[in-house]
């Protein structure tokens, strides 16, 4: 009698359990570690995207490069591999050249003004990304980058006296240093804190909060608090995996990955005012920039920006960006 009780009631101990199987699972990757604001909140994403779908629809996540860094994360997505992925500009840079513009530097000079830019050139990358077939799921500023070292900076001149590190393969960089006639030190991202400790470069750039994430601030004494760039981000997924996905589903990562990445950049920008100051607590000195040095340092930019044309974007876009600030600045 209690065998056949306990087959009769089976199917509804069953039933539920099934109905929250997971269905799709997303394999996402980021070069940044656990435990940093970044991958907590896009655990706060999954756990929503979960609870709207009833568990159906999911991330698996892989921080902290364990899938290698953002040009093999590219490459693994193309062939299924992976699916989505956290990308600084580098990894945008890789999907569609075009995006990369807002990584040049000193185009901007604060995040009102990347906020505007996000508002009104939205449409663009999305659709530059979905031609190369990924979907955007929301854009993140990064943070405003700055360049650390060993030696005082205030001139273009100085930065010409040290050993400057530049992120292997990234364009924006290297030629934002040529403009400034610098011959940077290529490496990948994951060397960087040996050759800060050997001595192979004694200077680097990056957001205050990277710069004690990654403990590369250890090896520093001077930061320029005059900002290179402003380093921008996305979250993206690949259009092939999005396209089998349920229209209901497509609408839930979309809704809530608009949400999260404002969430994170609005955290991002907390985390990075409270690095400088404890940049400060630990001993890193502060140099400022005089009017008609800053202005030295604007030139190059506007040169950089002009050396990457044909090789990123095209004038008319390079035209559409400039004339978009230069009439915030107006209205401002």
């Amino acid at each position: 009698m209690v065998r056949s009780i306990s087959l009769r009631i089976l199917p509804f101990i069953f039933t539920p359990l099934l109905s929250f199987a997971q269905l799709y699972t997303i394999k996402f990757a980021s070069i940044t570690p656990e435990g940093t604001t970044w991958m907590n909140v896009m655990r706060e994403y999954d756990d929503a995207v979960r609870k709207e779908s009833n568990g159906k629809l999911g991330f698996k996540m892989y921080p902290g490069m364990t899938q290698g860094d953002e040009k093999t994360v590219v490459r693994k997505i193309a062939i299924g591999q992976l699916h989505a992925a956290g990308f600084t500009g580098v990894g945008l840079g890789e999907i569609s050249p075009k995006i990369r513009i807002l990584d040049t530097p000193f185009l901007v000079k604060d995040s009102k003004e990347i906020d505007h830019l996000y508002t009104v050139l939205e449409p663009d990358i999305r659709s530059a990304l979905e031609e190369n077939g990924y979907i955007l799921l929301g854009l993140v500023e990064i943070g405003f980058v700055y360049i650390f070292s060993n030696t005082p900076i205030k001139k273009v001149e100085d930065v010409r006296q040290v050993k400057m590190w530049v992120w292997e393969g990234d364009p924006v960089a290297e030629v934002a240093f040529t403009s400034m006639n610098i011959k940077p030190i290529p490496l990948s991202i994951d060397n960087v804190r040996t050759s800060l400790q050997t001595g192979l470069v004694n200077a680097f750039y990056t957001t205050p909060y990277a710069s004690i994430s990654l403990q590369w601030y250890t090896q520093a004494k001077y930061m320029v608090d005059f900002p290179l760039t402003c380093s921008n981000g996305a979250v993206v997924i690949s259009k092939k995996f999005f396209d089998k996905l349920p229209p209901a589903f497509q609408e839930i990562l979309l809704r809530n990955g608009k949400k999260f990445m404002a969430r994170l950049t609005e955290l991002g920008r907390k985390d990075n005012e409270q690095s400088r100051k404890e940049l400060q607590k630990r001993g890193l000195i502060f140099t400022n920039i005089d009017e008609n040095d800053a202005k030295e340092y604007i030139a190059t930019g506007n040169k950089a920006r002009r050396m990457l044309l044909g090789k990123l974007y095209d004038e008319a876009f390079l035209t559409k960006v400039e004339s978009i600030i230069n009439e915030y600045r107006k209205k401002r």
